[in-house]
């Protein structure tokens, strides 16, 4: 006789996050990362990395390669310059959605390269805050690729927004692709006075995150700007926003290492 997964909740605090400070760059890490190894925390279902990063202008991330990883980089404020080894070139900024599948192997570069302009003189102006999140693919050594998509019109509708999807479930109306077959990424932008609530996804494993603003989370209570809640085998709770908040949902239907 099968027994039924414990359904569990664990919320993890902004001010709890491992941390990465430099000259440049003030990262957040969820999870493990980098010189920060907590064998405890290196993963939640098929998310590995959760990055919140502030990086300052004129500045940022030299020429480095990546592996087998689906790579999702959404801008809160801000624009971040991309170039990688594929030739692509572009902006990330608020209400895009990009994509990056490492495969085989990618380099690629992520620059802070905002300038303000006044009479004949130029100069860097401000700080790009941006979350960057990892998940693994279904298979490793597929077609290195990249994708981007301008969805602030849905954004402004309301509701949960599907970013980026590797579900059937989710083909119609997803941004961009993501080549794992188990997961999803939502964005949700939530204010007192506009679109107040939203549903979870029900899902083995999913993991919310408050980019910024504050909600308050049914069984949970309040959540501020860095907090994160991971759910097994849970799901289906309503989140209303205390103040305008952005907020990145994972929906996932494997974990890692499962068989």
């Amino acid at each position: 006789m099968s027994t039924l997964p414990t359904p569990h909740i664990d919320v993890h605090r902004a001010g709890d996050r491992l941390k990465t400070r430099i000259s440049w760059l003030d990262s957040k890490h969820s999870f493990s990362f980098g010189a920060h190894y907590d064998p405890e925390n290196t993963h939640h279902g098929l998310l590995l990395v959760n990055n919140d990063d502030i990086v300052l202008p004129g500045q940022g991330f030299d020429t480095h390669p990546h592996r087998d990883m689906e790579i999702v980089t959404w801008v809160l404020e801000g624009s971040l310059v991309h170039q990688d080894s594929l030739g692509h070139s572009g902006v990330i900024y608020p209400g895009l959605a990009q994509r990056m599948s490492a495969g085989t192997g990618i380099r690629h570069s992520e620059k802070n390269d905002s300038w303000r302009v006044e009479g004949n003189r130029s100069e860097h102006e401000e700080p790009v805050h941006f979350v960057q999140m990892w998940v693994l693919p279904d298979e490793p050594g597929i077609e290195p690729g990249y994708q981007q998509l301008e969805i602030d019109d849905q954004l402004a509708g309301g509701g949960l927004v599907t970013v980026a999807s590797g579900l059937p479930r989710y083909r119609d109306r997803t941004a961009i692709a993501i080549n794992s077959s188990h997961s999803a990424l939502h964005v949700a932008k939530l204010s007192p006075e506009g679109q107040v609530t939203v549903d979870l996804p029900e899902a083995p494993y999913v993991h919310v995150f408050v980019a910024r603003g504050a909600i308050e989370m049914e069984g949970v209570g309040l959540l501020d700007a860095g907090d994160a809640v991971r759910l097994t085998f849970s799901g289906g709770q309503r989140l209303t926003a205390r103040e305008p908040a952005e907020v990145l949902i994972w929906e996932m239907h494997a974990r890692l290492g499962a068989g």
